[in-house]
């Protein structure tokens, strides 16, 4: 891995331990080396997590769509910021940058990133390894609603057991940096035989 993706909230969120641990996952990703790819707003977690990884010595790159490049109003002093026309359009390129992402509290917009990766993930659009960092418990209830999914046969258990969790930053990149995707041996076959 090069480069690592985090979606996360443009707000504050009503406990600053989740400012705190978004400045401990960019400094954390910028230690062991790898750039931090993000969405590219100056405020709440994301401005958190990108001066988390600015102090630390790291590369950042932000990307932002023209539409909320005031609302968000983009981070300075980044590596480089790059603009794009639409939501889609900023995942895309967010994945296209990054060998993994890492999902941190958020609200209906970091959940819908979080959720058309792993899919992406899942349908093999890529192999890259997809993870939940469970700050103080703030995705139990989702983690919950996935075994439930998966206990109902509505989710195999490949495609279950793809998604990365941890509660410490470390033990989280290390899970990513060792990933293999359930499908990768089986789509290496059929190429082989195509």
């Amino acid at each position: 891995m090069k480069s690592i993706a985090v979606f996360c909230a443009s707000a504050d969120g009503i406990d600053d331990r989740y400012l705190l641990k978004a400045k401990e996952v960019g400094n954390v990703i910028a230690e062991k080396g790898y750039n931090l790819v993000y969405g590219g707003g100056g405020i709440g977690s994301m401005a958190a997590v990108a001066n988390g990884a600015i102090e630390a010595g790291g590369k950042v790159i932000g990307v932002l769509p023209h539409f909320l490049a005031k609302r968000e109003i983009a981070q300075k002093n980044l590596h480089e910021l790059i603009l794009v026309d639409s939501m889609h359009e900023r995942k895309m390129k967010m994945n296209e940058l990054s060998d993994g992402s890492i999902t941190l509290p958020g609200g209906f917009g970091t959940l819908e990133e979080f959720f058309e990766i792993i899919t992406w993930g899942q349908l093999g659009l890529h192999q890259k390894p997809t993870a939940l960092l469970n700050v103080h418990g703030f995705y139990t209830n989702l983690i919950a609603q996935l075994k439930h999914m998966n206990e109902q046969e509505l989710l195999k258990d490949k495609y279950h057991d793809m998604l990365l969790i941890e509660e410490d930053i470390h033990q989280l990149i290390e899970k990513m940096e060792n990933y293999k995707h359930p499908d990768l041996e089986q789509w290496l076959k059929d190429e082989e035989e195509s």
